[in-house]
């Protein structure tokens, strides 16, 4: 699905036209110059962000989903994007913030990290990662009424846990834990709203350790008690 890119910063004249469409050439300098001297340029100041949300904020709207040409591309975050990575695009919200994002078309649901800027197209509240669009349902509509709330801020936490996997059938996802735990790692199952059933492992008390290990397993990484 073709995505737009974030647009330039432009500035923006406030108040009338400068210059009236069909003032004669000879007197349009005159005019320049006196409107300037009037303030008839002055830049509107930028908007400030709004302030991060705190766990547990929640909204609704229309998401949408992107992969290439944007595959392998800088992110507004300064990661490369992988489409195939649980991540996001918003327009506000603090690079690193993770929300619970549920399809309320189909109740499907899956937990994205917010990595990148947009979506920049009417009223879009989310531009997800082909993945993400895949575990929501949306690959084949391109769009779906969604609520996110956010689960996890940015910020230092005590212990790390990895999602290694979400799964519709809980049996699978248990299937998983065994694997998980026959390899020596602390595993633990939880279901969500949607009928979702997340493998997590962990607790870690590195976060290296524990980037390591979701990038081994294709994971999200997550503070402890984010919720599943």
């Amino acid at each position: 699905m073709k995505r737009m890119s974030e647009p330039a910063r432009r500035t923006e004249v406030s108040g009338a036209p400068c210059l009236p469409q069909g003032a004669p050439r000879a007197a349009a300098g005159a005019v320049l110059v006196l409107l300037f001297a009037a303030g008839c340029a002055r830049v509107s100041a930028p908007v400030p962000p709004p302030p991060a949300p705190d766990v547990g904020w929640s909204t609704e709207g229309i998401a949408s989903w992107y992969g290439q040409p944007f595959h392998g591309r800088l992110t507004a975050s300064g990661e490369r994007y992988d489409m195939d990575a649980m991540t996001a695009a918003h327009r506000t919200l603090p690079f690193g913030t993770v929300l619970r994002v549920q399809n309320l078309e189909s109740g499907r649901s899956t937990v994205l990290r917010i990595n990148d800027r947009g979506p920049f197209v009417g009223d879009r509240v989310l531009d997800v990662s082909r993945r993400g669009a895949r575990e929501l349902g949306m690959i084949e509509s391109g769009l779906a009424r969604v609520r996110m709330t956010v689960v996890e801020v940015p910020g230092e936490n005590a212990c790390w846990e990895v999602q290694a996997a979400a799964f519709r059938d809980r049996a699978n996802a248990l299937g998983k834990a065994a694997d998980l735990e026959a390899a020596g790692h602390r595993v633990r199952v939880e279901s969500s709203p949607g009928d979702l059933h997340v493998v997590r492992i962990g607790p870690v008390a590195s976060r290296g350790t524990a980037e390591r290990l979701a990038d081994h397993h294709d994971g999200l990484l997550l503070g402890c008690g984010s919720p599943g």
